[in-house]
């Protein structure tokens, strides 16, 4: 089996390469940057995708705050080319598994987010930023494309491979000796690591084409995954003040709920990632000791 898989600069990419290979040590598990294969490029695209059988989109513009200002460039790649690349698999005869976010929901249903249902992948979508807005049409083009595709969302992800909260929060600890972390916004941080895993298994139990959630289970604040990753670094003595949305405005609104319903998994036959909390500590030595800071404990 032949898998392509697109923004292998990115955070979740490697890790999809990764679990593709550890399943099936047989398959081709071709690894896709920018400079490989731009995925706006119509004609490049059914070429390199000739003789798929699986293609994965983890390529995607994801710099949230900018695409306030950029709203067209953003939507160049996360709408314009996720439908490129739909219609190039289709045309190939391969899955698409089109990577999405919790952004396309307005995060801002009933009742406090601490016990708020989880968003269902059929509730109403109604993105609050550019970001959202272009993701959210990027899952529109996929399903239009009229390919055999699965559109996982995933939210808040974590991993040893690129950029992610717990690197900024360390770099941060550093440079400041003490952090404010909001407190207000409420979502499941996520392992690269389970997302990849789902992405594969979903294949390999030949899920039908839909919307899929993969996150851990549980929820929480930044503020509080702030300090589990402090605790995990050995930096207890860093401060870490809970302050409000309001109170660290950014260019872009962020979803006040991100936490995701993850039953549609089990009902094809995959299990969902653990709780967030589980996860982490499982996770925490691989992702502190890329960003430079073993976890306490561990040994370099």
């Amino acid at each position: 089996m032949r898998w392509v898989v697109t923004g292998a600069g990115g955070l979740l990419a490697p890790d999809v390469v990764r679990a593709v290979r550890r399943a099936d040590p047989t398959a081709e598990a071709v690894p896709l940057r920018r400079a490989d294969l731009d995925v706006q490029d119509a004609r490049r695209a059914r070429e390199v995708l000739a003789g798929a059988d699986v293609v994965v989109n983890c390529a995607a513009w994801t710099a949230v705050d900018l695409a306030e200002s950029d709203e067209a460039a953003a939507h160049a790649v996360n709408a314009d080319g996720a439908g490129t690349l739909a219609r190039a698999a289709a045309a190939a005869g391969a899955r698409l598994v089109h990577l999405s976010t919790d952004y396309v929901f307005d995060g801002g249903t009933e009742g406090s987010a601490a016990v708020r249902r989880p968003h269902r992948v059929d509730d109403p979508t109604g993105p609050v930023s550019a970001y959202g807005r272009t993701k959210l049409a990027g899952e529109q083009a996929v399903r239009a494309a009229g390919g055999d595709a699965l559109v996982v969302r995933t939210a808040w992800l974590y991993g040893a491979a690129g950029g992610c909260f717990p690197r900024t929060v360390l770099r941060l600890a550093r440079e400041r000796g003490e952090l404010s972390v909001v407190d207000d916004q409420w979502g499941s941080p996520t392992w690269t690591a389970d997302v990849a895993r789902v992405v594969v298994e979903l294949v390999a139990a030949r899920a039908p084409a839909g919307t899929y959630h993969a996150t851990a289970t549980g929820r929480t604040t930044w503020c509080t995954f702030a300090r589990d990753v402090m605790d995990s670094a050995g930096l207890t003595d860093v401060p870490v003040r809970a302050v409000t949305s309001a109170q660290f405005p950014t260019a872009a609104r962020r979803p006040e709920f991100s936490v995701l319903d993850t039953e549609g998994l089990r009902r094809v036959g995959v299990e969902p990632p653990a709780d967030w909390r589980a996860r982490w500590a499982l996770a925490a030595p691989e992702v502190l000791e890329a960003a430079g800071a073993p976890a306490a404990g561990s040994l370099r």
